[in-house]
């Protein structure tokens, strides 16, 4: 088995990784499905790692991220999700450096991101910095604004 971070390949990866957006960033909270999507899909840079076996077939969509332009050299990630059982094995980071390498090639000089708090540290990690306070997701989920420059 291999793990590769690639811009999503067919219908199966696309569907993948929606679903695993509403099954780790929307479903404990009770949210619909459809509410992992907005009106950016069409015009973003999207990333899945997939895990593949040897024949290169697709096992599975394990983590996924999802960056817009903001215009004026900006960006923004969203949707970053990454399968529990594969936390802490450096998924999380693969999709931020691909999306950055993505990003940077297109002329962005600054990444801005809303991160739950249980996930600043990673953030901080990767060289992103609080600089603000973020909407409470669900009236429950704090967030905080990060921005890293490229």
């Amino acid at each position: 088995m291999t793990r590769e971070v690639r811009e999503p390949r067919d219908d199966e990866e696309w569907r993948a990784s929606y679903e695993l957006r509403w099954r780790v960033l929307r479903a404990p909270w009770d949210q619909p499905r459809g509410s992992e999507r907005d009106e950016q899909e069409e015009r973003s840079l999207h990333r899945v790692c997939v895990e593949l076996a040897a024949d290169g077939a697709l096992l599975r969509v394990i983590g996924t991220a999802r960056a817009h332009h903001l215009g004026e050299g900006r960006a923004q990630i969203r949707y970053m999700a990454v399968e529990e059982s594969c936390r802490g094995e450096g998924v999380g980071a693969d999709l931020l450096i691909s999306l950055e390498e993505a990003l940077r090639a297109d002329g962005v000089v600054e990444v801005v991101l809303n991160a739950r708090e249980s996930a600043l540290r990673f953030y901080e990690r990767a060289g992103y910095r609080v600089v603000g306070e973020a909407e409470t997701l669900y009236g429950e989920i704090p967030h905080a604004r990060m921005a890293k420059s490229l």
